[in-house]
């Protein structure tokens, strides 16, 4: 499945993705401060387990950061 992520194409080798298994795989060791939109439409956390990407789909993750 090859997808558009923060403007980059990645390819994955599977059929079905959903967004939490992205962001595990994009981000192992960052759960918090995530924010995802697919085709410029944010999806909520609560949906990430059951959200399914479709080939082509434009994802956009954005991760909090501290500072000053």
């Amino acid at each position: 499945m090859e997808l558009k992520i923060n403007n980059q194409h990645k390819t994955f080798d599977c059929n079905t993705l959903t967004i939490q298994e992205l962001i595990d795989f994009e981000l192992p060791t960052k759960q918090n401060g995530i924010a995802v939109a697919v085709n410029q439409t944010v999806v909520s956390k609560n949906q990430w387990n059951t959200f399914s990407l479709s080939p082509s789909d434009d994802i956009l993750i954005i991760t909090a950061t501290q500072g000053g």
